[in-house]
C-alpha cells in the first residue's frame, strides 16, 4: 500500500502545462567580477548541512537522494562539466567525463583524480552561477580557479579535496575505475572516470522527509550546448506504468497496435482471439 496520494488526485490539483517557447534571460548578477564568489540572490550558506553516510542507509533512500540532487584538487582546481551524471545506487556511484586538450594531452582535473584517486562533485545553483562559469577559465597549472571565481573552500570529511560551500548538495567520492577514450590513431581524446560516493553534504533545509530533494529550494543549474545553461524552474510527473492492470486488457492492446507494428495490416487481420 503506498504512502502517496492517489497520482491522479494529486495531479488534478495543478495547474495546466502551459507550452512556453525557450528564451535567454540576463545571468543573475551581469556586473559580476572575478573573485566576487556568490550573486546577490538570496542563499543561506551558512545554513546547517546533513551529512549523510551512504553506507549507513538504505538503498532506496539513497537511490531518491542521487538522483535527486544531481575536483582533483592537487593544486586544487575546480571547473564545471557538462558530461556528468549519476550511475548507481547501491554502491552510490557517479561519472564525469573529460574531454582532451589535444591528442594524448589530459586536464588538470583529470590528472589529478588519477593520481589521488579522489574527488568532490558540488551541484551549481543560480546564487553562484557566474562564479561556477569562471572555474572554466584557461588559466595556468599554477593559479586556483577557487581563488579566481571566489568560492569558498570548505573542509571534506572523507577525502582530501574541499567542497564548494556555497553548494548545497555536494559528494565526496573515491575513484572506483576510469576509462581513456581513444581516437581511430589510438590518441587518447578523453577519459571516464566512475566515482564511488562515500559522503553526500546536503543542505538541511533543502532535504525532505525520505531523502526527497526540494529543487524549488536546490535551484539546480544545468550545462547545455555551447556557452548556455539551463534553470530548473518547472517541473512535471508522470506515473509509472504497472504491467499487472494492463495484461487483462493483453489482446485488446495487441490488435490495437497490429497495424502500427504491421504496416498496410487492419484489424481484420489480426488472428481469432
Amino acid at each position: 500500500m503506498s504512502h502517496h496520494p492517489p497520482f491522479k488526485q494529486v495531479e488534478a490539483a495543478r495547474p495546466d502545462f502551459e507550452e512556453e517557447p525557450f528564451a535567454y534571460t540576463k545571468t543573475p548578477a551581469p556586473e559580476w567580477v572575478p573573485g566576487q564568489g556568490s550573486n546577490q540572490l538570496p542563499w543561506p550558506v551558512d545554513a546547517p548541512f546533513k551529512h549523510i553516510d551512504p553506507a549507513h542507509e538504505q538503498p532506496g533512500l539513497v537511490y531518491k537522494l542521487i538522483i535527486g540532487g544531481i575536483d582533483e584538487h592537487g593544486k586544487q582546481n575546480l571547473a564545471p562539466f557538462s558530461y556528468f551524471a549519476p550511475c548507481g545506487h547501491n554502491p552510490p556511484m557517479v561519472v564525469f567525463s573529460c574531454s582532451s586538450p589535444g591528442p594524448d594531452k589530459q586536464k588538470d582535473t583529470c590528472n589529478n583524480v588519477k593520481t589521488t584517486k579522489e574527488f568532490v562533485v558540488n551541484i551549481i545553483s543560480e546564487a553562484f552561477i557566474e562564479a561556477a562559469n569562471y572555474t572554466s577559465i584557461d588559466a595556468p597549472a599554477d593559479l586556483s580557479e577557487w581563488d579566481l571565481a571566489g568560492l569558498t573552500r570548505e573542509p571534506s570529511q572523507v577525502v582530501k579535496p574541499p567542497r564548494v560551500k556555497e553548494s548545497a548538495f555536494s559528494m565526496e567520492c573515491v575513484l572506483e575505475h576510469y576509462y581513456d577514450m581513444k581516437d581511430d590513431e589510438g590518441r587518447v581524446t578523453g577519459t571516464s572516470l566512475f566515482g564511488r560516493v562515500k559522503l553526500f553534504h546536503v543542505r538541511e533545509d533543502v532535504l525532505q522527509p525520505n531523502y526527497v530533494i526540494d529543487q524549488a529550494k536546490l535551484q539546480s543549474m544545468s550545462r547545455l550546448g555551447g556557452i548556455s545553461y539551463g534553470r530548473t524552474t518547472k517541473g512535471l510527473e508522470l506515473a509509472r506504468p504497472v504491467w499487472s492492470p494492463v495484461e487483462s486488457q493483453r489482446k485488446e492492446v495487441e490488435q490495437a497496435l497490429l497495424p502500427v507494428n504491421n504496416p498496410g495490416s487492419t484489424k481484420a487481420d489480426a488472428p481469432p482471439s
